[in-house]
């Protein structure tokens, strides 16, 4: 296997997953395509090369295909040499592995709730996202990134939160990670934020905006 082998990266102008795909080529300086896929009309390309869920992102390397996000940046970690996403000590892998399928696991799930519910039913899901993010406080204190004082794979795993979650706040008009209350989560966002790569690589505000009040409007909407 060559590392120069032609790469190319099926993503989704909206997509937090495929952001981290993004990062991590970006952060080992690998040059790639970038195929914007469009999710109302699946290509070929990426009915091909992800059959199971038909899902971005999707990393072309020569010949093969990485599907789901996770491992697409444990591929790119363990392919490219330079940046290195997940530490040298297996116990502190493991420990970064598990943040990062907590995050999509319990975190994203919790906060995407709290988003789209109302009444009680909001402030439940409120409760339960404040509880999941209270632990990720707890293992960041003390220190810039999770990855230490440099961005690393869990970083890369939760970065959506710098950006998805202050848009549903906009949306919503429901604090879901209050500074004062997190103050270590708040000080990771803007030093995530910071990391010129990563502020020159978010989708459009006012898209993300649009797009995301109008799936809340969705489930809100009487059935």
């Amino acid at each position: 296997m060559s590392n120069s082998e032609q790469v190319k990266l099926l993503t989704g102008w909206s997509s937090p997953y495929a952001l981290r795909a993004v990062w991590a080529l970006k952060l080992k300086g690998v040059e790639y395509e970038t195929i914007v896929e469009d999710p109302a009309k699946k290509s070929p390309l990426l009915l091909r090369h992800n059959p199971v869920h038909k899902k971005v992102p999707v990393l072309i390397h020569g010949d093969r295909a990485v599907a789901e996000s996770l491992v697409i940046l444990e591929y790119v970690d363990e392919t490219w040499t330079g940046y290195a996403f997940l530490p040298d000590h297996p116990y502190q892998r493991a420990a970064a592995r598990f943040l990062a399928k907590f995050g999509d696991d319990q975190v994203f799930p919790s906060v995407w709730n709290a988003f789209v519910k109302e009444g009680t039913e909001q402030e439940a899901a409120l409760a339960q996202s404040r509880s999941h993010l209270k632990f990720l406080e707890e293992h960041l204190k003390g220190r810039r990134f999770f990855g230490g004082d440099k961005i690393g794979f869990t970083d890369l795993a939760l970065g959506w939160m710098a950006n998805i979650i202050s848009i549903f706040e906009e949306i919503s008009q429901v604090e879901m990670l209050d500074p004062e209350t997190f103050p270590s989560l708040a000080a990771w966002i803007q030093n995530f934020k910071e990391v010129p790569l990563i502020g020159e690589s978010w989708p459009p505000r006012d898209r993300m905006v649009a797009k995301f009040k109008a799936l809340r409007e969705q489930y809100i909407a009487p059935k």
